[in-house]
């Protein structure tokens, strides 16, 4: 497909001629230097959705909120307790229509780190009236006082869930998660959720595949797989595992090539996760 041999495609006939776009005007050399250059554009495949009504749920209206607090090394304990405290009241509370869906430290990656996912059953009304409820709950407030004395910096995203992954519930423990994160190029959604259908399949035979989420704001074009195992030992089997299922190595090769930035955390949940 390079430029430099594509010319022996075309048509003597429909070639503009060198000494023609020497001695025309430059009005018309700019056009007939536009008509030819647009032989080579890819034409664009119309699309009359967007790719967040073609990858989520249909059957659910559930959207996630995932949070990164990069906490004081020294306050670490302190900040686990605070959240252990308050976090799982809001999660019980039918007032608030949220759910804790898993609350982590991260092991291995970014240190001093703690991850939460949260789930809105009812997507941006009920992230909405979550919020404005929570600005009158006394006891959440002074929680993000004291929260903001240990915190570094803290970031999040909004997002939805893939159609054919499975939602996250409550499992028993012990476990080990890892999130993967990637940064795929602008574009690129609809080309990864097309082979992470098929190749989802392979990857469930442990019940390791926990969720699979893109994202609606915040950094966009972000994709996290969260997935569980019971150790670090059992991660490494069961991912060289994966390379046994035909058609496992053809997903690799195609994605790899959408990804600007990929990164992998390994997380220990907390006391009062509901993912342990």
């Amino acid at each position: 497909r390079q430029c430099r041999h594509s010319h022996s495609l075309i048509p003597r006939n429909l070639m503009p001629e060198t000494s023609h776009f020497r001695g025309a005007p430059a009005s018309n050399r700019n056009r007939e230097d536009s008509w030819f250059k647009s032989l080579f554009v890819r034409k664009v495949d119309p699309r009359k959705d967007a790719h967040s009504h073609l990858l989520a749920k249909k059957e659910e209206s559930n959207l996630y909120k995932i949070q990164f607090h990069n906490v004081k090394p020294e306050c670490l304990d302190a900040y686990n307790k605070l959240c252990e405290d308050v976090l799982p009241s809001i999660h019980a509370d039918k007032y608030y229509p949220c759910e804790l869906v898993g609350t982590w430290n991260t092991w291995y990656g970014e240190q001093d780190q703690a991850v939460h996912l949260w789930r809105y059953r009812g997507g941006y009304p009920a992230l909405t009236e979550v919020m404005n409820k929570l600005k009158n709950n006394k006891e959440f407030m002074e929680y993000r006082k004291e929260r903001g004395k240990m915190l570094l910096s803290r970031r999040n995203q909004l997002l939805l869930e893939f159609s054919f992954w499975n939602e996250p519930l409550p499992r028993q423990g012990p476990n080990v998660y890892e999130l993967r994160s990637y940064q795929l190029r602008p574009g690129t959604m609809i080309e990864w959720g097309n082979y992470w259908a098929r190749a989802i399949r392979y990857r469930q035979h442990n019940r390791e595949a926990v969720g699979g989420f893109f994202s609606q704001i915040g950094k966009l074009y972000m994709v996290h797989h969260l997935w569980a195992y019971k150790d670090l030992k059992s991660r490494e089997s069961t991912r060289n595992a994966a390379w046994q299922h035909e058609g496992w190595n053809e997903v690799v090769y195609y994605t790899v090539p959408l990804i600007q930035h990929m990164d992998s955390r390994i997380m220990i949940p907390m006391k009062t996760s509901p993912l342990q």
